[in-house]
């Protein structure tokens, strides 16, 4: 709630589409809070939290991976009226998640959560190798994260860009991008800074460049 409330302070509750979170993000008190600063929730809940006073893991057990199923109407979750919906993941796992929006709406968007996952993943090992820092002072460790973030959408940026023309080969027996755009977005950026002043120039013009929209490109340079 106290990193919710600090953003509240620079994005009001009316710009927020969404909130998405996993399963521990959870709880009454937590509930009521976006409930009452007028934030939509998309959450996942755990099969030992009450439905209308009866445990999730009671709920749609037999619920198939990739189907999805839903209350008929809405329930009570940690003090609120919400949605629940569930399905099952590929590997047999049941989900469950709560939330303000219509059932078709709710997993379409708690599948949004995975970027963060992904960008969880390009920010340590995978990527910028974060945990590797000795830092443990506070206001070091933010300054840090906020570097990496920004350095973070640069080479994603970058990685956008050039798949545009020149695709990220794809793995055959796994059926996926052989690296991710953060990836090849940061090896592209490290030929130009070694290779190419000409390629670091358009690179660094990118930093301030958003990403393409939804179809069609924008070129309005960003502010910082």
């Amino acid at each position: 709630m106290f990193l919710v409330g600090m953003l509240l302070r620079r994005i009001p509750a009316k710009r927020w589409a969404v909130l998405i979170a996993d399963r521990e993000f959870i709880g009454q008190e937590w509930f009521n809070f976006l409930r009452w600063k007028g934030i939509k929730r998309c959450i996942r809940i755990r099969e030992n939290i009450l439905i209308d006073e009866e445990q999730a893991r009671n709920y749609f057990p037999d619920v198939q991976p990739g189907k999805v199923r839903g209350l008929f109407e809405k329930a009570w979750v940690a003090g609120s009226w919400m949605q629940v919906v569930a399905t099952r993941s590929p590997a047999g796992e049941r989900i469950l998640v709560a939330s303000d929006l219509p059932i078709w709406d709710t997993l379409r968007v708690y599948r949004l959560r995975w970027t963060i996952e992904s960008m969880f993943s390009a920010l340590k090992t995978r990527g910028l190798n974060l945990e590797q820092t000795p830092m443990t002072a506070p206001n070091r460790l933010s300054r840090l994260f906020g570097l990496l973030c920004v350095a973070l959408a640069w080479i994603m940026r970058i990685g956008v860009e050039e798949t545009q023309d020149k695709p990220i080969r794809m793995m055959r027996k796994k059926n996926r991008p052989a690296m991710s755009r953060a990836r090849y977005g940061a090896r592209e950026l490290g030929r130009a800074i070694r290779w190419s002043k000409m390629s670091f120039q358009t690179y660094l013009d990118l930093l301030s460049t958003p990403f393409p929209s939804l179809g069609g490109r924008n070129t309005q340079p960003v502010r910082c």
